[in-house]
């Protein structure tokens, strides 16, 4: 007569976190999760996630989150032996999505800023520029912001968990100012703000706080750059100061929409 066997539980997925070139800002907004992390936690094996273990397990995993820009021949090659390893790969943060601050280099000599940060750049291996991870790998979900909004990320992995698309939206900070009760900055206050062309997801934080919004999610699905422009430089700013504003978290995506004709601030040399 056999011995009856104790069914065993199903493996639970497994989630690999990585980092590449970023200030590890958006991975600590996982770990920020607190309550909501011990319920990710109990539904997934957390596989990968050098912020919050030493105890790294290869793949392959289910779910991977990628912070970080590709800015090294190094993060080339490493990006794409994770990407090899993951069922699904999701970027989080304006460096993964973006390339980040850091991208500021690739409208500039990347040599001379080498030459005067390091005492020995010949010891320095970098790219000219640095890319977002969907430069050189399928991507099949972008987060943004600098840095991302614990609510938004919690809702990104139980997407994934539940097989559904994640229910992010795609429309301006402006909605979030108006859901808030905010009188406009701008029309109040004559304060430059972005909140019209950058994308939802801080809760519209700045604006809320009397501040004009500094785009750190990056453009919203739709942008009017050249009716803002005019607004902005109403209230005092110059085309330089324009360029600025919108060049800092998210300046490889805010170039993007400059240069398909919505606005002039973007010169032949690139950002101001």
């Amino acid at each position: 007569m056999s011995t009856p066997t104790t069914p065993q539980p199903p493996a639970r997925p497994r989630l690999g976190v990585f980092k590449f070139a970023s200030c590890d800002g958006c991975q600590l907004t996982l770990l920020d999760c607190e309550d909501e992390l011990l319920g990710i936690a109990a539904e997934l094996e957390i596989a990968h996630f050098l912020e919050a273990s030493s105890d790294a397990a290869p793949g392959p995993y289910d779910l991977v989150l990628v912070e970080g820009s590709v800015s090294t021949p190094e993060h080339v090659e490493r990006i794409r032996r994770i990407r090899a390893d993951a069922r699904h790969l999701v970027t989080i943060g304006a460096c993964a999505t973006a390339g980040g601050v850091q991208a500021l280099r690739n409208y500039a000599d990347v040599e001379g800023y080498l030459a005067t940060v390091y005492a020995r750049p010949d010891y320095i291996e970098t790219l000219a520029t640095s890319t977002p991870v969907s430069a050189h790998v399928p991507v099949d979900f972008e987060l943004r912001g600098c840095p991302i909004d614990r609510g938004q990320l919690v809702e990104v992995i139980t997407a994934f968990l539940a097989g559904r698309k994640p229910a992010i939206p795609n429309h301006s900070v402006c909605f979030a100012c108006k859901r808030r009760g905010n009188v406009c900055v701008t029309v109040a206050h004559g304060t430059p703000c972005l909140g019209p062309v950058t994308h939802a997801g801080c809760g519209a934080l700045c604006p809320t706080y009397g501040r004009g919004c500094y785009g750190c999610f990056g453009p919203a699905g739709t942008t009017n750059l050249p009716a803002l422009v005019p607004l902005m430089q109403r209230d005092g700013m110059s085309e330089e100061d324009i360029g600025r504003f919108l060049h800092t978290f998210n300046v490889t995506a805010f170039t993007a929409v400059e240069e398909q004709g919505q606005s002039g601030v973007v010169d032949a040399e690139g950002p101001g």
